[in-house]
């Protein structure tokens, strides 16, 4: 029994860069409006501000895609939209594959993203990061793409579950 496992989070240098400066500039503004006139907003409010702003940017670092595959099947979450684990057993699945795709041409970027909004024939697709997915195609006409940093483990561990999807 083979069992692989993976989390991925949203940690990528230029998300950083850009979130951080998408907090300095408002924050940068807030401050120079409470410097120039200290009666704009009370202490608490701008430190409410401040921590709303801090806040909402910081969220997208919580989400959290986590994949497993065992002799079940492929279970995968992305928190906080997945709470638990959604399971596709291997007698659902007509093919498991590895592949490279463009999370911006063929599903508008990364996240949950695809579906009825975005090229509806490419299914739908979870990623954090990266241009290496596993494509799932379902026996009944769904697809979903899961990304994944782990190609070579990945692709060993559907190679030992092959033969379970062709039941």
């Amino acid at each position: 029994m083979r069992i692989f496992k993976e989390e991925q989070r949203f940690n990528q240098l230029w998300l950083i860069i850009l979130i951080v400066i998408s907090v300095l500039v408002p924050m940068g503004i807030i401050l120079a409006t409470y410097i120039k006139d200290p009666n704009s907003f009370s202490t608490l409010e701008l430190i409410s501000i401040i921590g709303l702003v801090v806040l909402a940017s910081g969220l997208i670092f919580l989400f959290k895609l986590t994949t497993r595959i065992d002799e079940e099947g492929i279970h995968y979450k992305f928190f906080p939209f997945h709470w638990s684990f959604k399971i596709i057993k291997w007698n659902e699945i007509d093919s498991a594959y590895i592949r490279k795709y463009d999370a911006l041409s063929e599903y508008g970027g990364w996240g949950l993203k695809g579906g009825k909004f975005w090229n509806a024939s490419k299914g739908k697709a979870i990623n954090v990061s990266g241009d290496v997915g596993i494509q799932l195609e379902l026996k009944n006409g769904k697809k979903l793409l899961l990304g994944t940093q782990k190609q070579q483990e990945v692709e060993s561990v559907l190679a030992t579950y092959k033969t379970k999807s062709n039941k």
